[in-house]
């Protein structure tokens, strides 16, 4: 790169990382996170990978644009991939020049930390710089390297690759690793590939069930974008909902739909289902491998619903089970679909509500059909009172599970334009803020403010 620039360093993930982060800031470092220089001990590589996108089955994909450096322990004694996203051309480009502008890269940087402050399993952002150089897309823009940490970059996709080309050994080989990597008690199982296979999908309804309490929106949930690891990677046009509704979509490249708010669950599903399919092999004779693996991902609906309505009773400040409890959360969700409802502002004004003579109102005016939402909220009341709970308690607890800050999609449109003036302060406030989410913040409350008519944003692009 002809003059890198880091544009923002994070200095408490280097912190996690035993990294020296004066170090990294520095001509040399930023030389490595540039790829001008390859540091000590590490052995760059891209990995190949293959996978369906939009369901449609692509034999050979690839990091086109991505050189992992390699590998390192953080303070937790966990391993962690360092990579490099936008450094160049690799041996899976295909016709790409393997760059990466700024935009998405402040936008992947921006979004998956607030991921990480959410609670929410994700990649992370070590650093931003930008290249020096111009990178060419509908228009010429300044090219950006975004330095990206994740527990691994193994794929659905990447078992596809290998099971595609019947190459039993080289799957048994990558499930083994992933094993001893990322579920290490499942070798000690009496049939380690189906302990893998539901750990897999046990950590992916976890996940899944998580995007969907926060309104976010992967937008390219294809198989080569769904970490056997059970982290959010590959952010591109990912969004979060402003106004709840399930058919929501914003990514450009999504036209069917395919990859809406509300079919992300069963999208999550189908490709588990592809993953299952690489480790028959593994599992014995076949008809008994189809068996153990269509069992277990059958069990992932009933999984997924499992976490996600344990997600919304911390939501709805619930405690414990009730058989009503489903009903009731479907029924606000239903609620504020009809009425076109901000889904983050309308259950952090339910946190207000917990105190009866609380909040009701502001909570009460999220809707146009007072009336629904008034006998909404006296059930809700109706179904707390079956809890011998304070008050301040619930309300603590409920706070802690709906954030009052999200990256709203016309923040970090505002942060990108500005940056390619060569202004991040914006880019530096918004990210301060979202590393506190469920924190009020009184001097930064216009950043939970949901768009005006003329800042909403329709469309999300992946920067490919």
């Amino acid at each position: 790169m002809q003059a890198p620039r880091l544009v923002h360093l994070n200095t408490q993930l280097a912190d996690e990382l035993c990294l020296d982060a004066e170090a990294l800031a520095s001509p040399s470092g930023i030389a490595v996170l540039a790829g001008n220089e390859i540091p000590g001990a590490a052995d760059p590589l891209a990995m190949v990978y293959a996978g369906h996108q939009f369901g449609n089955w692509v034999s050979r994909l690839g990091d086109g644009r991505a050189i992992l450096l390699g590998e390192l322990i953080d303070r937790n004694g966990i391993r962690r991939d360092i990579q490099l996203k936008g450094a160049g051309r690799t041996p899976f480009s295909r016709m790409g020049d393997g760059r990466a502008a700024l935009g998405p890269v402040l936008r992947e940087y921006i979004v998956s930390e607030a991921m990480a402050a959410l609670g929410i399993p994700s990649s992370r952002a070590l650093a931003a710089i930008t290249t020096g150089e111009p990178v060419v897309r509908e228009t010429v823009l300044p090219g950006a390297i975004l330095t990206r940490v994740a527990k691994g970059h193994v794929r659905v996709g990447t078992f596809q690759y290998f099971a595609s080309r019947n190459d039993t050994e080289a799957v048994r080989i990558l499930a083994d690793y992933v094993i001893a990597r990322h579920y290490p008690e499942a070798a000690h199982t009496e049939v380690p590939y189906i302990a893998l296979l539901e750990a897999v999908i046990a950590a992916q309804a976890e996940l899944v069930a998580r995007w969907m309490q926060v309104g976010f929106i992967h937008g390219v949930m294809n198989t080569d974008n769904t970490s056997i690891a059970g982290e959010t990677i590959d952010y591109g046009p990912c969004a979060f909902l402003d106004s709840y509704h399930p058919t929501t979509v914003f990514s450009s490249i999504d036209r069917a739909g395919r990859y809406a708010y509300g079919n992300q669950p069963r999208i999550a599903h189908w490709n588990l289902i592809r993953f299952a399919q690489c480790l028959l092999p593994l599992l014995g004779e076949e008809d008994a491998a189809v068996a153990l693996a269509q069992e277990a991902v059958d069990r992932f609906p009933q999984q997924y619903q499992s976490a996600w309505l344990s997600g919304m009773r911390r939501k709805l400040g619930l405690h414990g089970d009730q058989d009503g409890d489903l009903e009731l959360a479907e029924s606000l969700l239903e609620l504020m679909a009809a009425n076109g409802c901000d889904f983050t502002l309308t259950f952090r004004h339910l946190c207000e509500a917990a105190e009866p003579g609380h909040g009701e109102a502001v909570f009460r005016d999220q809707f146009a059909d007072n009336t629904a939402s008034s006998e909404w909220l006296a059930r809700w009341r109706q179904r707390l009172t079956a809890e011998a709970r304070g008050e301040q308690d619930r309300k603590a607890t409920m706070r802690r599970a709906n954030p009052a800050f999200i990256p709203r999609n016309h923040r970090v449109e505002e942060v990108i334009a500005a940056a390619l003036l060569d202004d991040f302060e914006p880019f530096e406030k918004l990210s301060r803020v979202l590393t506190r989410p469920f924190e009020d913040q009184p001097d930064f409350a216009h950043f939970s403010d949901p768009p005006q008519p003329d800042q909403v944003v329709h469309a999300t692009f992946c920067g490919t």
